[in-house]
């Protein structure tokens, strides 16, 4: 399945609930009013359907995400049913981690239910390690549960446990450095993101906006000059780099300043309500729920999808003055 300019799409990222346990500011800012009605969130069979005749179209690999995806009852035996759909052969899971560690069902941790599930790779949100700032960004005093999190995850046996770390001036430019040792302790990949314009016009401005550039010339100030790693690639739009004498990889997204950050997109986003979004910087969504409850066959289904990759634009608009039409946290992280 390609978009017009040849992109091949073969990742769906699905948001599953737009609940969640924290308040994040860049996710659900304060003029946020309230949940969707469960009638208006896809069911766990609907999202199944959808999994299934994507794969059939070229998807291979999937992401849950929310909100809080571990908010939702059920979510493991989901993602079992998901794993075992046959051309999926990489299922994610992006968290705040604050509940991995708590135990579910059987008296295990969820970070090894889902290990069991057939979850491949396990993102974890952390924007900063001072106990104060993230309450303040979060709203909720979770950190040590974050952190729990992120050792039950790579206790359980994940390969692949990646740290996203929202770059925000004034909160974390200060942390660079501790959170760089942190995941290098923890052996586990860190991400820096750049803070882009979702949820809310106010939340993205000239005073809070850390541009990747700017972190990596304070990282190379500090531990030695990055290397660029163009061989070192995975399914996003990441750029990775090591840092001189630490074995150790570090990754940035710099959807506001890398010009090439759409070049490789091969992506699709399922929100939780249905809609499906061909690009995170577009306000372009098609209403694939409301197609399924019409009764739509599943190669009514094929076709609709496959109308949606062809509208897939070129590139995000989040440099032209971007007004966001959705709450980052109703699109899915």
């Amino acid at each position: 399945m390609q978009d017009q300019y040849g992109h091949l799409i073969s990742y769906l990222r699905i948001s599953i609930t737009d609940r969640c346990n924290e308040r994040c500011a860049y996710c659900m800012p304060s003029e946020f009013q309230e949940w969707l009605p469960r009638d208006q969130v896809m069911s766990y069979e609907e999202i199944h359907r959808v999994v299934s005749i994507a794969s059939e179209l070229g998807v291979s690999k999937i992401r849950i995400t929310g909100g809080e995806p571990l908010t939702r009852k059920g979510i493991v035996s989901f993602i079992q049913s998901l794993s075992n759909i046959s051309g999926i052969n990489d299922v994610g899971i992006s968290t705040n981690g604050t509940l991995l560690s708590k135990p579910i069902d059987d008296g295990s941790s969820a970070a090894e239910a889902l290990f069991k599930a057939g979850v491949n790779s396990v993102n974890v949100s952390l924007d900063t390690l001072s106990a104060e700032q993230y309450t303040a960004i979060t709203g909720r005093p979770f950190l040590a549960k974050a952190i729990e999190g992120i050792d039950a995850a790579r206790n359980v046996g994940f390969d692949k446990v990646k740290i996203n770390s929202v770059l925000m001036r004034g909160r974390t430019e200060n942390e660079l450095f501790d959170l760089v040792k942190f995941a290098k302790k923890k052996d586990i990949l860190l991400r820096f993101i750049e803070m882009m314009p979702v949820s809310s016009k106010d939340v993205l401005n000239d005073l809070n906006f850390l541009p990747c550039g700017e972190v990596m010339n304070l990282l190379s100030q500090e531990f030695g000059r990055l290397k660029p790693l163009s061989d070192f690639k995975t399914n996003g739009p990441a750029s990775y780099y090591s840092i001189p004498g630490r074995d150790q990889i570090i990754g940035f997204i710099g959807a506001m300043t890398n010009l090439k950050f759409c070049e490789s997109c091969n992506k699709l986003r399922l929100t939780c309500d249905g809609k499906l979004r061909p690009c995170l910087g577009s306000h372009l969504e098609f209403d694939l729920l409301k197609e399924i409850r019409s009764g739509a066959t599943n190669d009514e289904l094929k076709n609709f999808i496959r109308e949606v990759v062809l509208r897939k634009p070129k590139a995000h608009d989040f440099r032209d003055n971007y007004q966001p039409d959705r709450k980052m946290i109703a699109i899915g992280g």
